[in-house]
C-alpha cells in the first residue's frame, strides 16, 4: 500500500511552496484526494510528478526485481549515454533485456526514472569501474553480458565543432567507455557516432603549427586518427567490427538523420551491415521512405516554440517543401542579412518540411536561424510531439523537463527503427542466423563510409605520410 503524504511533505519532496501543491491538486495536475479539509497525495504520485518537472532528482540506484533464478530469459543489455533512450528502445524491441542505463544529464536521468524506474541507474561513467557495473546490473562476474551499447557525446568530433577529438574531455569519456567495455567482456559493443568521427584526429594539431617549418603529422593526428587508435584497441582485445554511415530513413524512421554505426563482435565473428527496411525510392524491392505526413498526422495537441515575428513575415510566403531560395532575391538578402554572404548551402535557413519526404535531421533546437524546422503549412517549428513521433518514441513515453529541454532529449536521441536494426542483427548473430546481405545499398548519401572502405582510405593517408618523412629527411614513424 501506497503512503500517504500531506500537502506540506509533498512540498518538502518537491522543493516547492505548500500553496502550490494545493494548486496542482486542485488543477488535477497532481492526483490527490480530499480528506476534510485537507488534500492527501499517494507518494508515487509525487515521485511522477517531481521527475516529469525535475522538481525531484533521480538518483543512482540498483536494478529493482530482478529474478535471479530466471535471470537470462532474454539476451541481456547494458546502455551507456543512453539520452532519452532511443536507442534503447529500438534494442529492447528487438528482445533485449536493457538492465543499466548511464547518464550523467539530469533532464535525462528523470526521463529514465520516469519510464523505466526499475532499470539500474548510474551517473557519470568515469566514476564506475566494472565491479560497481555489474553490481548495479545485479550481476555476477561469471554471467555473460550479450551487448553492451552507447553513443559518447558526439560534440568532440562533429564537423559543426573545433574537431578536439580526443583532447577533448568528452573524447576521454570515449575511451573510458570502450576501456570499460572490454573489461565488462560482452558479446557484442556498439558504437553510435557522428559521421565526424570517420575523419577526426586523435590529437588536434593547431592549424597555426604546421608547414614546412613544423615536423610532419603522425598518425594520430592525421585524418581518422581518432577512429584508427579505437579500432586497434578493439582489435587487439579480440573483438572484430564493421562500421558504416547509416541514414535511419533506409530502416524505416521518418528522418533522414545519419550516423555511424559501429558493431563488434567478441571471439573475431563476421559482422555485416545492417539489414535495410525501406529504400529510398523502392530499390531493392523494399519499400519507400516513411515520410513527414506518415509520422505526424493524428497528433491533437501541440506544445511548441515560437519563431520571432520577423522571421515569420517570411514563412508566410514559403510553401511545404521551401526556404529561403524560394523568396524573391531581394527578399533574400533581406531574409538571411549577413549570412547571404556566408558559405555553404544555408538550407536550414526558413526551411519549411515536405510532407512526401522524411523529417531533415532533428535538432536540439528547431527554431535556430539556421537550422529551422518549420511545419509544413503552420507558422510555427516543429511541436514536441512532432520531434516525439518522427524520433518514434512511443505515445506513452515521458519527457521530462521544460519544453528546451525536451526538444534537446529527443533531437539527440537515436531513431527507435535504427536501434531495432542494431538489435535485430545482434540478435540473429547470437542465434547463428542467416543476415541478408544488400551489397550495393546506398546505405547514406556520402561515399567510402564502410569499414573496408574507410581503412583502405587511411591506409593510404598514412603512406602518403610515410612518404613524406622520407622524403623531408625526417626520422621514420612506425604506424603499426
Amino acid at each position: 500500500m501506497s503512503t500517504l503524504l500531506c500537502v506540506k511533505d509533498a512540498a518538502l519532496r518537491l522543493c516547492i511552496s505548500e500553496q502550490h501543491v494545493r494548486t496542482l491538486c486542485r488543477a488535477g495536475v497532481l492526483e490527490a484526494k480530499k480528506v476534510g479539509n485537507s488534500w492527501v497525495i499517494e507518494e508515487p504520485y509525487v515521485k511522477r510528478y517531481g521527475l516529469h518537472t525535475a522538481h525531484m532528482v533521480a538518483e543512482d540506484h540498483p536494478a529493482y526485481g530482478v529474478n535471479k533464478k530466471n535471470i537470462k530469459s532474454k539476451p541481456i543489455a547494458l546502455s551507456f549515454f543512453s539520452g532519452a533512450m532511443g536507442l534503447d528502445l529500438g534494442i529492447e524491441k528487438a528482445g533485449f533485456d536493457i538492465r543499466l542505463a548511464c547518464e550523467v544529464d539530469k533532464f535525462c536521468r528523470q526521463t529514465i526514472a520516469l519510464n523505466r524506474p526499475n532499470i539500474a541507474l548510474l551517473g557519470d561513467i568515469n566514476n564506475y569501474s566494472e565491479k560497481d557495473i555489474l553490481e548495479a546490473s545485479a550481476l555476477k562476474k561469471t554471467d555473460e553480458i550479450d551487448l553492451i551499447a552507447g553513443g559518447p557525446p558526439c560534440q568532440a568530433f562533429s564537423t559543426a565543432g573545433k574537431r578536439k577529438a580526443f583532447n577533448d574531455d568528452r573524447g576521454n569519456v570515449f575511451l573510458k567507455y570502450i576501456d570499460l567495455a572490454i573489461k565488462l567482456n560482452p558479446k557484442f559493443i556498439v558504437i553510435e557516432n557522428v559521421r565526424g568521427l570517420l575523419s577526426c584526429p586523435m590529437d588536434h594539431r593547431p592549424h597555426d603549427q604546421r608547414g614546412p617549418e613544423f615536423p610532419d603529422l603522425s598518425e594520430d593526428e592525421l585524418k581518422g586518427g581518432a577512429l584508427s587508435f579505437v579500432l586497434k584497441a578493439l582489435k587487439s582485445s579480440g573483438y572484430s567490427y564493421s562500421f558504416n554511415l547509416y541514414n535511419s530513413a533506409n530502416f524505416g524512421t521518418p528522418q533522414a538523420r545519419e550516423r555511424v554505426i559501429i558493431i563488434c563482435a567478441r571471439n573475431s565473428i563476421s559482422v555485416p551491415f545492417l539489414v535495410p527496411t525501406h529504400s529510398a525510392n523502392g530499390e531493392f524491392g523494399l519499400p519507400k521512405w516513411k515520410t513527414f505526413k506518415q509520422a505526424t498526422s493524428g497528433i491533437k495537441e501541440h506544445a511548441h516554440l515560437n519563431f520571432p515575428e520577423k522571421r515569420l513575415r517570411y514563412y508566410k510566403l514559403l510553401k511545404s517543401g521551401e526556404n529561403w531560395r524560394n523568396l524573391a532575391p531581394k527578399l533574400q538578402k533581406e531574409a538571411l542579412g549577413k549570412s547571404y554572404y556566408a558559405g555553404g548551402g544555408k538550407t536550414g535557413f526558413l526551411r519549411r518540411l515536405a510532407w512526401d519526404k522524411p523529417s531533415p535531421t532533428l535538432v536540439t533546437h528547431p527554431a535556430m536561424p539556421a537550422t529551422d524546422l518549420a511545419h509544413p503549412v503552420e507558422d510555427r517549428p516543429l511541436s514536441i510531439q512532432e520531434y516525439k513521433m518522427i524520433q518514434e518514441f512511443p505515445d506513452k513515453w515521458k519527457i521530462a523537463g521544460p519544453l528546451i529541454e525536451q526538444y534537446k532529449q529527443v533531437g539527440n536521441a537515436v531513431p527507435r527503427s535504427l536501434g531495432l536494426a542494431v538489435g535485430k542483427l545482434i540478435q540473429d548473430l547470437l542465434g547463428l542466423k542467416a543476415v541478408p546481405r544488400y551489397p550495393l545499398f546506398n546505405y547514406s548519401r556520402y561515399k567510402n563510409t564502410s569499414n573496408v572502405e574507410w581503412e583502405q582510405e587511411f591506409k593510404n593517408t598514412v603512406a602518403k605520410a610515410q612518404s613524406a618523412q622520407r622524403a623531408s629527411g625526417q626520422v621514420e614513424i612506425n604506424y603499426g
